[in-house]
């Protein structure tokens, strides 16, 4: 990855990678899905690490590549009982960030964060103090539920929003959210695996990171990471903001 710093213009790394090749495409009319991502930090050691999967090699979106645990917003994700809200300073960043300010599609988005990371890694990140929750939604928030533990999202941090370009086949609005993985409280076995769309988990540091293979925009995001990490991961960073104009990407802070 070409090193910039954040100051400088880390969209020029994505215009460099990819601009052409999207160009190349013809229009379509898809429309961005709103998703959300989840990067689990180990921070017990002397340098933090992070979890990445390898996609299935026979997945025709991105196969065989790193990424973090992430996916679509889904219909359940507006509906799951919490037992702790999103911190404010983390609201309000993403009340800025999204088109239709709403504090339940804040809500909703770090919802997804964690049912994506449990259903491709089998980690749920909760809490086991108030039992299993009643009624949850069908699907992985049941399974979820089912190891007695309620979703919580006051330790989510909302670090980055990246827009897939127009004319890929599959576009997202991807909202990039971390969390310590102290959170972890419980783990469901046989997730990943050779038949799985996660085929192998690693945790990494960033450096090790940086020597897999992996989609440009994630090479970006954990370039904002580590700026993010180097400043004590405060809550009241700017929030970069990766979009796409007739020029090619573009960064933007909320």
């Amino acid at each position: 990855m070409t090193e910039l710093t954040p100051e400088q213009d880390l969209a020029a790394v994505l215009n460099e990678g990819m601009w052409t090749r999207i160009m190349s495409q013809p229009p379509n009319k898809e429309r961005p899905r709103k998703a959300s991502t989840l990067i689990l930090l180990d921070q017990s050691g002397a340098k933090v690490r992070l979890l990445m999967g390898k996609r299935h090699g026979g997945h025709a979106f991105m196969p065989g590549v790193f990424v973090f645990p992430g996916g679509g917003l889904e219909p359940g994700d507006r509906q799951m009982a919490i037992s702790g809200a999103l911190d404010p300073v983390t609201e309000a960043k993403m009340m800025a960030c999204l088109d239709r300010p709403s504090p339940a599609t804040a809500r909703a988005l770090a919802l997804a964060a964690i049912r994506e990371t449990f259903e491709e890694t089998g980690l749920a990140l909760g809490v086991a103090d108030y039992g299993a929750p009643e009624d949850p939604p069908p699907g992985a928030w049941s399974g979820f539920a089912a190891h007695g533990l309620y979703p919580n999202l006051e330790d989510l941090h909302f670090i980055a929003r990246a827009v897939t370009p127009p004319r890929m086949k599959r576009r997202f609005d991807t909202f990039f959210f971390t969390a310590d993985a102290s959170g972890i409280a419980a783990k469901l076995d046989g997730v990943v695996g050779e038949d799985s769309e996660l085929v192998e988990l690693v945790w990494v540091t960033i450096d090790e990171a940086r020597a897999l293979p992996m989609p440009l925009i994630t090479t970006v995001v954990i370039k904002e990471l580590e700026f993010r990490l180097e400043r004590g991961m405060s809550r009241y960073l700017p929030i970069p903001v990766y979009r796409t104009g007739r020029k090619g990407w573009f960064r933007t802070e909320a």
